[in-house]
């Protein structure tokens, strides 16, 4: 250790370092750990689909925390509730309070009184310049019509760590891209044997992007509260396993919270079969709650009509 300036060494004291945050193996779970009993002691209960979010409902109010080690983003129907809890925060932990939300993991949050909208624009873009697209030409959809990627066709890539970085950026990106969903689920798959042609495909939907960068999800403010489900499935969507893929969208009211893309776990014999097993697994979705994405969720609640500013 390295004494700080100013330090009186007179009286010979050592330094002795209790703990530390940082730098150390287990110190992201002990923080964790020690973050989850406090939430617990004042009531809050961990989600079991999500152990990041804690909820607590009161009478009449109702409050979230989203968590990212270090990072906590809270939303809350009464105002009065949120500021006790930043109070016993800061009493336990010592927070810094960085106002309203605007900026969160690479999420842009814009509210206005109309509803909120979310997007990754400084994402995106920072993706376009990585790859060298910025001044690409545009392009009108994701990924060509018909088009069906193989694990034979083109040669195999001499640095296939560019490829699996550009598909992980690009599935994060979904978070506020569902139109993308389809596109990056078909990439996915080949992150382990990637060829040319799969980077030709993941270079479409960068000049996809390039056209919309700051598109994402908006939450209206006044919505109607209603969930409803669509469901659909591409039969034989892979011609090597000859699986289908199912792919759904779940709203409440007007505001898109749940999507996915994914290939079928078992080959249907008829489109009919995918098309129920599509349907099947959103009725499951559906029914459960605690299976919806946590950032578009809060994001929901984060409107001007649950939220008392």
């Amino acid at each position: 250790m390295i004494l700080p300036p100013g330090f009186q060494n007179d009286n010979k004291q050592v330094c002795r370092l209790l703990r530390s945050l940082y730098g150390l193996k287990q110190a992201s779970r002990q923080w964790n750990a020690k973050l989850t009993m406090a939430l617990q002691d004042i009531s809050f209960q961990q989600s079991t689909a999500d152990p990041s979010l804690f909820t607590k409902t009161l009478d009449t109010s109702f409050i979230a925390l989203l968590i990212y080690v270090d990072d906590i983003l809270v939303v809350g129907s009464d105002f009065q509730q949120i500021s006790k809890l930043k109070q016993f925060l800061d009493k336990t932990f010592r927070i810094k309070d960085l106002g309203h939300l605007n900026y969160f993991l690479g999420l842009e949050a814009f509210r206005s009184s109309n509803g909120l909208n979310l997007c990754q624009r400084k994402y995106t873009l920072e993706i376009l310049e990585e790859n060298g697209f910025l001044d690409a030409k545009p392009a009108h959809t994701p990924i060509n019509t018909g088009q069906k990627l193989t694990n034979s066709e083109g040669t195999i890539l001499d640095q296939p760590e560019i490829y699996r970085r550009l598909v992980g950026k690009l599935l994060y990106l979904t978070n506020t891209r569902p139109g993308i969903s389809y596109a990056v689920q078909q990439l996915s798959q080949f992150v382990d044997k990637s060829r040319d042609t799969h980077l030709v495909a993941a270079h479409r939907v960068l000049r996809y992007l390039k056209g919309s960068p700051g598109k994402g999800l908006f939450y209206p403010t006044n919505s109607r509260i209603r969930l409803q489900g669509f469901s659909d499935s591409d039969w034989v969507s892979c011609a090597e396993t000859r699986k289908s893929v199912t792919g759904y969208c779940i709203y409440l009211g007007e505001s898109l919270i749940s999507w996915k893309t994914k290939k079928q776990v078992i080959v249907s014999r008829s489109s009919f079969e995918a098309e129920y097993r599509a349907l099947s697994s959103t009725e499951k979705i559906m029914f459960s709650m605690n299976a919806l994405s946590t950032l578009r969720l809060i994001a929901m609640l984060s409107s001007k009509r649950y939220v008392k500013e």
